[in-house]
């Protein structure tokens, strides 16, 4: 599109980068975050690629509090997507209205697969039938993402997304919330869930001492788990 070589963008990016500018990331560049801006939304495309090496790790880590045999409801977004990718070919059944993932599981996968019915909605990647929501279904987890985390619990920009939250938190045992820790930064303005409906919370060592407190005055248990570089995963 701009006429130039592969390499030239890279040293461009490698510029803005040590300008301070922009932020490099894995597959490209992002825009410098602050602490006080509105977050928002990226298309699962480009979500999926940053901060890889943390959503892997809360990846890892969720795996291991999923029980062999057992029905769990896993969330769209790109947390929940790499998540769901190191389960594919566990002994699980997985529900799931994320179409990025139902794909990869049912190309690459061995778990049953139950896909939720609806239009596709391409921006968040889901399918929704307003009509459709199964009062009668029960999980025994529920393994969600967040656009953001604050005070008021999981955050969220787009009401479906709440809608999907609340919906299925009602219909599980557990609900295991799994959020780098870039998310404390953010601030949608819509709350899906408050911390007193989380059962357990897993993020990266990337996590400070502020948020830390936040998550303890809370009351919400919560995982570290170790990135390339970090600490030991701890239980809090």
């Amino acid at each position: 599109m701009l006429g130039v070589s592969a390499a030239t963008i890279r040293r461009d990016i490698d510029k803005l980068d040590e300008a301070g500018l922009a932020r490099k990331v894995y597959g490209g560049i992002a825009a410098i975050e602050s602490a006080h801006q509105r977050a928002v939304a990226l298309p699962f495309s480009d979500n999926r690629d940053i901060a890889v090496d943390a959503k892997r790790a809360i990846a890892r880590e969720a795996s291991q509090r999923v029980r062999e045999g057992s029905l769990i409801v896993v969330h769209a977004g790109s947390t929940c997507f790499h998540f769901g990718v190191l389960i594919a070919d566990w002994n699980v059944r997985i529900l799931t209205h994320s179409m990025p993932l139902a794909a990869y599981l049912s190309e690459f996968g061995s778990c049953q697969l139950t896909l939720g019915g609806g239009d596709l909605h391409r921006e968040p990647g889901i399918l929704h039938d307003p009509a459709g929501d199964d009062q009668t279904f029960f999980a025994s987890q529920f393994f969600v993402g967040a656009l953001g985390v604050g005070a008021q619990g999981i955050l969220e920009s787009h009401p479906l997304l709440v809608h999907f939250v609340q919906h299925f938190a009602d219909r599980v045992n557990e609900v295991v919330l799994l959020v780098d820790s870039r998310k404390f930064k953010e601030s949608p303005p819509l709350v899906a869930l408050p911390f007193r409906r989380v059962s357990h919370l897993i993020t990266d060592d990337g996590l400070d001492d502020n948020d830390a407190k936040l998550l303890e005055s809370q009351g919400v248990r919560y995982t570290i788990a170790k990135t390339a570089g970090g600490v030991d995963e701890q239980e809090r």
